[in-house]
This record gives C-alpha cells, sequence and structure tokens, in this order.
C-alpha cells in the first residue's frame, strides 16, 4: 500500500497541472484521502486549474433517450440492461422529428451541446440511417454541436456519423480495467476502448467517462482518470450511481457530497485542460453542495437523464448566475 501523505498546499498540484507535468499515483490518491477540511482548499485549487482553461463558462449538454430499454447488454448499473427488472418506458429509435424537436427544446434551454442516446450493444444499419438524417437537419437548421452514443462502433459507422455531421461521440469507459468484470460480462473494457479510438480516428471528438459508487476503490478510481488521460478524451461526464431499484446495484449508497467533489477535483488535476462534466446522479449525490462542483468541472447536463429525472433547468440556469458564472451559448 502506498503511504499518503497529507498535503496543506493544494495549489502545488494546480502549478503542475499546468504546466502539464501529470500527477503522481501518490499525488493523486492524496486528493480522494484528504480529511474534509481540506475540500475548500482542494476546489481552490481545482479553480485554478478549470477558470485558466475555460474562465467562469460553463457548457450546457442536454440529453435525449433515443432507444429505451431493449438491451442486450449486462451493465450491472444500468435499468436499460437486460439483466433489470426496473419498470422503465422501452421503445424503439426516435423518429426523425421528434430527435430534432429535442434539438429545438435544447436550443431554448440555452444548450449548447444536444446528446442522442440509445441503448443497444451497437446501431442496426436502420437505426444508423434514422440518426444520421435527423443530424444532417440538425445541422442545417441550428447551431449546436451533436454527440452521439449509440454503443460500439464499426470504423465505417463512426465515418458515416462524422460524415453526417455528428461532432462528438460517447463511450465512457465507466470504470477502471480492473473492476470492469464486476459490473459488465457481455462486453469488455477493450470493446470500449475501442470505440473511442474509432471515433477518434474518424475525426469526431472522443468522449469518455466514468460512474463513481460502484464498489471501485480509490485506487481505481485513480486508474480510471489515468485511463481518460491515456485516452485523450477531449469530454469527461463523470457520472456519480443512482441506484436505480431493479437493478443489481440498487442496494450501493456509498458516495456523500463531499466524496464526489473530490473526484471532480481529482479529474480537473489529472486532465487539466479538458471537459469535466457534472452528469448522471448529481442532483441525488451532490444535493445542497452541487454549485461548489461547477469550481472543479466547466460542464453540466441539464434536463432529465436516461430513465431518471434531473433538476429542472431554470435551477440549473439560476445556480449558475448564483455562482457569477456565464453559460456558453454555443459550443461549435
Amino acid at each position: 500500500m502506498l503511504k499518503i501523505p497529507t498535503l496543506t498546499n493544494w495549489n502545488k498540484l494546480a502549478e503542475k497541472a499546468l504546466r502539464g507535468d501529470g500527477l503522481t499515483e501518490e499525488e493523486s490518491l492524496s486528493v480522494l484521502k484528504a480529511g474534509d477540511e481540506e475540500l475548500l482548499p482542494i476546489l481552490h485549487a481545482a479553480y485554478k486549474v478549470r477558470s485558466y482553461y475555460y474562465g467562469n463558462k460553463v457548457k450546457l449538454n442536454l440529453i435525449v433517450n433515443a432507444k429505451s430499454g431493449l438491451c442486450p447488454e449486462d451493465c450491472g448499473y444500468c435499468s436499460q440492461s437486460i439483466i433489470s427488472n426496473a419498470p422503465i418506458d422501452k421503445y424503439p429509435l426516435l423518429d426523425q422529428k421528434t430527435l430534432v424537436d429535442g434539438a429545438r427544446r435544447a436550443m431554448e434551454l440555452k444548450v449548447g451541446t444536444y446528446c442522442i442516446v440509445a441503448s443497444g450493444r451497437g446501431p442496426t444499419g436502420k437505426e444508423l440511417d434514422q440518426v444520421i438524417e435527423a443530424v444532417k437537419e440538425i445541422k442545417a437548421t441550428m447551431p449546436m454541436k451533436i454527440c452521439a452514443c449509440l454503443g460500439i462502433l464499426t470504423e465505417e459507422q463512426a465515418v458515416r456519423l462524422k460524415e453526417a455531421g455528428v461532432d462528438r461521440y460517447n463511450h465512457n469507459l465507466n470504470t477502471s480495467k480492473q473492476h470492469f468484470p464486476a459490473i459488465t460480462t457481455t462486453h469488455t473494457y477493450e470493446d470500449r476502448v475501442d470505440t473511442v479510438n474509432r471515433a477518434k480516428a474518424s475525426g469526431m471528438s472522443p468522449c469518455s467517462g466514468c460512474i463513481i459508487g460502484m464498489g471501485e476503490t480509490d485506487e481505481e478510481i485513480v486508474q480510471t482518470a489515468f485511463a481518460l488521460r491515456g485516452l485523450d478524451a477531449d469530454s469527461i461526464p463523470v457520472n456519480f450511481l443512482n441506484p436505480i431499484p431493479g437493478t443489481p446495484l440498487e442496494n450501493r449508497r456509498e458516495l456523500n457530497p463531499r466524496k464526489c467533489l473530490k473526484v471532480l477535483a481529482l479529474m480537473r488535476f489529472i486532465n487539466p485542460a479538458k471537459e469535466i462534466r457534472v452528469a448522471g446522479g448529481r442532483e441525488l449525490n451532490l444535493r445542497s453542495l452541487q454549485p461548489l462542483a461547477l469550481y472543479a468541472a466547466n460542464s453540466v447536463f441539464v434536463g432529465d437523464y436516461l430513465t431518471t429525472a434531473g433538476q429542472e433547468a431554470a435551477e440549473d440556469h439560476r445556480m449558475i448566475e448564483d455562482l457569477g458564472f456565464e453559460i456558453e451559448l454555443c459550443a461549435l
């Protein structure tokens, strides 16, 4: 076991991040294992890095659950998986008009990135065609960044999405390579890495993140943060487990708001120039400390998630305004 030092000057980690020097494993673990009395100094240091790259601007993202349930994968956290008994809506891929209307709603909510997310191992040919036609219409009529999250991709599918106008592709690592088999067995960690790399090779911006609170150790959180740095993911959504009844992880409740904030600070120190996004489970796990997350993160989802409800967009707008921060209206 590594001996974890007590650091009283977290600004040293900020300085290393700004110089482009990677943190050591020991330094990274010290963030997660710090006492709660160190939380504000840690966030202050993380904010120095965040503000250097992004000022006080906040990127807004919105998800449309384009296809719900009907998934053959066994991801233990997911209400849409084949092993879930959660009572959710199940439906095939939404039609083009509905997807385009969702983008218009996103524009009304001051969202810069519209995320088209579909359940399943990967898209069928027909589903890919439907998404492509919707993306073409959105890009022709709205100044909006499009992110797609459709599962595992082939090289040809990635190229077609890029040519249609998809700006970014999301495929989360979710957890460390070591912990991955405890969460999912129907595909591998390497399958996810390969999809991110195919998206990157096609010219789409790679988006990949994690889910915290699935029984992983602090060491595995650090490993995941370094893996995301190695992938050179442009956008890193940090989800905090929402233990949905009917899923294998329904009884896992191991997070508190202070731990979540330390994780976000760690992600900023290790991936200083990247978009760090507060994602699923933030309302449940950060609770009254949600505003503090934006001192480390520079991006947030508004509205609902896939099968769980988020808070009203107006509350997020007010939170950003109360911080003295500014919404980035165009993400292009």
